[in-house]
């Protein structure tokens, strides 16, 4: 991503992840960097920043997304985020311990 908007550094929260961008006409995977930040002095909201890896998608010219949360928000993102980690989980658990038992 040599053309990136967001700065990546050792804070960044998810500096390389799975990505899909979806339009009317297309869907292409792709890489992306997720970053969950607040104003260091002051802070007045959580911000959440997505970019897509502009190098692959042909579809976008390069941009950002960012949210600005309240600190509610933010925490029912967190939960939620929570919940289906915890699903995804226990599906993968189910299914280890189902090949197992196949073995």
């Amino acid at each position: 991503m040599a053309d990136r908007l967001m700065k990546v550094n050792a804070y960044t929260t998810l500096d390389l992840v799975d990505a899909v961008v979806t339009g009317h006409d297309f869907e292409t995977e792709s890489l992306a960097v997720v970053n969950a930040t607040a104003e260091r002095d002051h802070p007045d909201c959580v911000r959440l920043q997505f970019e897509l890896d502009n190098m692959t998608e042909a579809h976008l010219p390069a941009h950002m997304e960012a949210l600005e949360l309240t600190p509610e928000q933010a925490r029912t993102l967190a939960a939620d985020l929570e919940k289906h980690a915890a699903r995804v989980e226990e599906a993968h658990d189910t299914q280890s311990a189902a090949d197992r038992s196949d073995a």
